[in-house]
């Protein structure tokens, strides 16, 4: 074992709540919350049904000790199952949290596979769970570091986010370092290394591959805890990417997740933004438009361009997502599902608007995700955005209270507001002496 896996391990077996800031503390409690808010929304469409129903025949467990329940729904499958049914239902709504460096998404994976896992644990207190949530962040988000650095094409979340559940079940059921490392390189060798930018040029429920992400990650650790092979990871013990490392519990990842104030791939958010900012500022509405010039990275360009068939294309798309705001002045779950992907309204602003590539935004992603937009109206009159920073980002952050809000404008239509109330206390009490059981409790009951 080299010294980068060394530190590894001592960093997940020996984490103490007490060793991570307040603040990445705070931060994974409201990660926690959104990606539920967005698990709760995402229950419904036809994608987490699928999964769910996918999951139940194919991937239940003869053994009650390796069994969970499927969250929003109940059903006892596979520890692993029901870490890929959540995580899929979630990925496939595109309004959890990210992390620029690595061009993707870690709670999406994190979150489902570590309450999956809490249903084979003793009680666990809050600190605990939030320490949990964060090195699952921590290691995940430097394995992708790590992959991108080291091979050429784009890989989706999942091919990473497996390395950081793996960690995180590894903590959970007590692994020996070795027992970590096997697990590590067996999630890293079955980490669904899919192209991102196919899925981006043609949009469907594979999303982001994070629920595959999920399942390897608690397989890895699970063959790994019986005896299976599988090390080195290289994303973790390759010389070449030991700088990534070097910084583990130093640096916090958990506090650099930036939050979607729209279901909608964060590569349209600058331009959302743009087009948001200049119709507050100057007061005029959709029908006022003559046209708009977005531009924007090559990624974003890269983006859905026509009128969306599907809730995956809108997710995944640039001027519908512009359009759809500038009429509406929102985007939410009705504006990307339904009858809203053929709102005649928003079909028409589409027509108006143009897309291009900017070599400036180019050079800072993707640490950022810039654009800038130009707005014309039908008298005559232009309004320039100048340089937007997408919100939700640090910088441009959304703070606390916009957050909790964030979660009951997803959850409440599924849930109810006394249950979404009920996950809040939860989840924020895991900072306050809490437990995961209280979050648990409200977790399981299918929606009505």
């Amino acid at each position: 074992m080299n010294r980068m896996m060394s530190g590894v391990a001592e960093f997940v077996f020996g984490l103490a709540p007490s060793d991570i800031p307040f603040k990445a503390r705070r931060d994974a409690a409201l990660m926690c919350l959104d990606t539920l808010g967005v698990a709760a929304a995402a229950a419904p469409m036809e994608a987490g049904r699928i999964a769910r129903a996918t999951t139940h025949r194919l991937h239940a467990s003869g053994d009650p000790a390796f069994t969970a329940r499927m969250i929003f729904d109940g059903r006892p499958v596979s520890l692993a199952g029901a870490a890929y049914a959540a995580a899929t239902q979630t990925d496939n709504l595109d309004a959890h949290d990210g992390y620029n460096p690595v061009k993707g998404h870690i709670g999406v994976a994190i979150i489902p596979g570590m309450l999956a896992l809490a249903e084979q644990a003793e009680e666990i207190g809050g600190e605990d769970a939030l320490a949990l949530i964060t090195l699952g962040y921590e290691i995940a988000g430097r394995a992708g570091l790590a992959l991108h650095a080291s091979v050429s094409d784009y890989h989706t979340s999942g091919a990473w986010n497996a390395l950081g559940v793996a960690a995180v079940a590894a903590r959970m059921r007590g692994h020996t370092p070795d027992q970590l490392r096997q697990a590590l390189g067996i999630a890293e060798y079955h980490g669904p290394r899919s192209q991102m930018m196919r899925e981006i040029a043609n949009p469907s429920m594979l999303h982001d591959g994070s629920g595959w992400g999920a399942m390897v990650g608690i397989s890895a650790a699970i063959l790994a805890e019986d005896g299976f092979t599988g090390a080195p990871a290289i994303t973790v013990e390759a010389e070449e990417v030991a700088p990534i490392w070097a910084d583990l519990g130093q640096r916090w990842v958990m506090e650099s997740q930036y939050v979607k104030p729209y279901p909608i791939c964060r590569w349209a958010h600058a331009p959302i933004d743009g087009v948001r900012d200049l119709m507050i500022e100057h007061g005029f509405v959709h029908s006022d438009i003559d046209t708009i010039r977005i531009n924007t990275f090559h990624e974003s360009a890269c983006l859905f361009q026509g009128v969306p068939d599907s809730t995956s294309a809108a997710q995944y798309s640039l001027s519908f997502a512009v359009a759809a705001q500038a009429v509406h002045g929102k985007i939410g779950l009705d504006q990307v599902a339904g009858e809203g992907l053929g709102d005649p309204a928003v079909v028409a602003m589409i027509d108006r608007i143009t897309v291009v590539e900017s070599d400036a935004h180019n050079a800072t992603f993707p640490h950022t995700r810039d654009a800038d937009v130009q707005v014309t109206l039908t008298d005559g009159r232009s309004f320039d955005s100048g340089l937007v920073h997408a919100r939700g980002g640090s910088e441009r952050p959304m703070d606390e209270a916009e957050i909790i809000a964030k979660f009951h404008e997803f959850a409440v239509p599924a849930l109810g507001g006394a249950r979404a109330k009920a996950i809040e206390d939860a989840v924020m009490g895991l900072c306050d002496g809490g437990s995961l059981s209280a979050l648990r409790d409200q977790l399981y009951a299918p929606l009505d």
